[in-house]
């Protein structure tokens, strides 16, 4: 069977390298906040919290609420417009994120830095509920941790047992472990040259993620 478009290697590559630059993005020019890692917010909070700045820890809590929201409207989508291999309810994904972001690289620098936090927030959880499978391999978009784990359990599958096609899922998980790290770096000279409106590249790479999802499955 022909591997649908959404689970191919470039479209993997795509979503990875928004995901990354979106982290690099909001850390740097919206108030330090993880807007894809809530492992790193949910730390951030208990850390907050555990020393009496109750104010700062709602302040993490934020991100955290949005992402769970971002979900939540995701299968609201999947459950309108169906579910399956047919792709039209995750291109209504990219095109949303992608005009939200355009928004986003809209908004003057004095705009509340918890406003743009919910809504790239909302919008990558959206994305890592929509891309789980990569060729019919778990993996995510938005965040490493996974990748890494999959990537060792399937190079120690190539190394100590022989498996080749283990090899092959290998190297798909680090493409998209560096793709995303890419992203993450380009982000750091990005956003000191062009400021908030340079999550415009983000846009761009959603809507390359969207055309891919319009043609037909590669065979």
């Amino acid at each position: 069977m022909p591997t649908p478009r959404h689970e191919t290697l470039p479209t993997a590559l795509l979503l990875a390298a928004a995901g990354g630059f979106l982290d690099t993005y909001t850390y740097f020019t919206r108030g330090g906040v993880f807007a894809n890692a809530q492992t790193g917010n949910m730390v951030l909070l208990s850390i907050a919290a555990a020393r009496g700045d109750f104010l700062r820890a709602g302040y993490y809590l934020i991100p955290i609420a949005a992402f769970t929201l971002g979900v939540l409207v995701t299968e609201g989508l999947r459950a309108r417009f169906g579910g399956g291999a047919s792709g039209r309810w995750r291109r209504v994904v990219l095109l949303l994120e992608a005009a939200i972001l355009a928004v986003v690289g809209l908004l003057p620098p004095s705009f509340p830095d918890p406003v743009v936090n919910v809504l790239v927030s909302f919008l990558c959880s959206m994305q890592v509920n929509s891309f789980r499978q990569l060729e019919g391999m778990p993996y995510a978009t938005t965040m490493c941790t996974g990748n890494l784990r999959s990537l060792s359990g399937q190079l120690w599958l190539r190394l100590f047992a022989g498996d080749r096609e283990a090899g092959a899922q290998a190297l798909r998980y680090f493409w998209v472990i560096l793709v995303f790290c890419l992203g993450a770096a380009l982000g750091v000279p990005l956003a000191a040259l062009f400021g908030g409106r340079s999550v415009w590249l983000c846009s761009f790479l959603l809507l390359g993620a969207w055309a891919r999802l319009r043609g037909p499955s590669p065979r």
